[in-house]
């Protein structure tokens, strides 16, 4: 089955090179990390690094990434010998995970084939492998199992959509997958859904707990320079109110903007920061914002020397890694990846600057969060771009609810965490039982 399955991602993968080649050939880089994915890591990667003694983490994502802070955090404190490195799956992860996280060493995580994984195991000798949320890697798993080389997956989930794909192949791959999840030594779930998931699906029962989610341990991010001086001229000029919607999802630009033109009509002065979720969408979001005839300007083009253009009426966010700071900015905000059937995104974001974050019915990635901010009317949940709009017109006119709510939402990321903690005792204790404490 394991070959099988390397022929059939083989197959996959030479169907879908034409797409990243084209899209790397627009960056300027066509293969850039193509090596890294092969499993030719830099040498420097084990140089003088003890075999046994290396902490690998791997965040396939921004979203991961920026859940694995803390963590990396906790675990250097923890375990000040065991070298800390990281991978990342995607561009913009592998780019933030450089930016925010004091990893010894970043890379690309190898493609789930049995030669890529092997020289990368080669080359970093892991004592464990910590793996954010949910990677299932068969051929990875298998290799980590051969070396003795223990592997925790941590703030586990598996969305609903996930599941039910799981659920309707179950009989052609369960047996495949129970094998694959038999190789991990430990899971740590988000919840207890995510938990009867894991355990529906193979998972060990003996090896799940739940430890909760690590991204309400996420501090909030210092305000970048861009965010400073825009801050200073929205106060200067008097802007009001801004508005911030963030990580929006393809199909969802023409949905924001007519929410904001309900705004418009009562508040002439308000400013709109549209933040797309990935960057192959940044100019698009912006032609969109402008044919429907909005003063537009690229956070790119902004001239930061100079006074901020006071008929900007939409500042689309073409930048990577911003934008949790800039909710701080906004007076009302908008979690995007939910008006479209995309799964939602981290709507933490806005509440840890005390902002009541809005979002669609799209959340079954964050179900559970979505459903305790809005039953502790920490946030609202609305479901159309009509009702968006509506919603932020009644935030805006009533600034006493919007800071009660937003005063709720911190309260509730404060109430939840200590995952962080849980986590790195129990990884902890996967290190001692395999290699003794580091």
């Amino acid at each position: 089955m394991y070959f099988l399955y390397s022929v059939l991602t083989a197959v996959g993968m030479a169907l879908l090179a034409p797409y990243y080649v084209l899209r790397g050939l627009k960056r300027g880089k066509p293969f850039e990390n193509f090596g890294e994915r092969m499993g030719y890591l830099p040498a420097e990667l084990g140089r003088g690094v003890p075999a046994g003694t290396a902490i690998w983490v791997h965040a396939v994502s921004v979203g991961e990434v920026l859940a694995a802070k803390p963590l990396v955090e906790a675990m250097k404190e923890r375990f000040p010998g065991a070298p800390i490195v990281l991978s990342t799956t995607t561009v913009t992860g592998q780019q933030v995970a450089r930016e925010r996280i004091a990893a010894d060493a970043t890379f690309y995580f190898p493609f789930d084939w049995a030669a890529p994984v092997q020289r990368a195991f080669e080359r970093i000798r892991p004592a464990l492998v910590v793996i954010l949320e949910t990677e299932i890697w068969p051929n990875f798993l298998r290799e980590a199992d051969r070396r003795d080389v223990p592997v925790a997956f941590v703030n586990s989930r598996i969305s609903e959509r996930s599941f039910a794909r799981f659920r309707r192949f179950e009989a052609f791959i369960g047996g495949f997958f129970r094998d694959a999840l038999h190789k991990a030594d430990l899971f740590l779930a988000q919840s207890d859904e995510d938990a009867r998931r894991l355990a529906a699906m193979g998972a060990p029962e003996e090896r799940i707990e739940v430890t909760g989610n690590l991204k309400y341990d996420h501090e909030p991010p210092k305000q970048s320079a861009f965010g400073e001086w825009l801050a200073t001229q929205i106060a200067a000029q008097e802007r009001w109110p801004v508005l911030v919607a963030g990580s929006i999802a393809a199909g969802e630009e023409e949905a924001v903007l007519a929410a904001y033109d309900l705004v418009q009509r009562q508040w002439r002065r308000a400013l709109l920061i549209l933040a797309p979720r990935k960057p192959d969408r940044f100019t698009r979001a912006a032609e969109i914002a402008e044919q429907d005839g909005w003063a537009v300007q690229r956070r790119s083009k902004i001239n930061a020397n100079a006074a901020f253009d006071e008929n900007c009426e939409v500042i689309v966010l073409d930048s990577i890694g911003e934008l949790a700071g800039l909710y701080a900015l906004g007076d009302v905000t908008f979690v995007g990846g939910s008006l479209v059937p995309v799964g939602g995104h981290n709507i933490l974001e806005p509440a840890w600057f005390c902002k009541a974050p809005i979002f669609g019915p799209f959340m079954e990635n964050f179900r559970e969060m979505a459903a305790r901010f809005s039953s502790a009317g920490a946030g609202m949940q609305v479901a159309s771009g009509d009702k968006l709009g509506k919603a932020w017109c009644e935030l805006i006119a009533d600034p006493a609810r919007r800071e009660r709510m937003g005063k709720k939402a911190r309260a509730l990321v404060e109430a939840n965490r200590g995952a962080t903690m849980r986590s790195l005792e129990r990884i902890g204790a996967i290190l001692e039982a395999h290699r003794g404490a580091l």
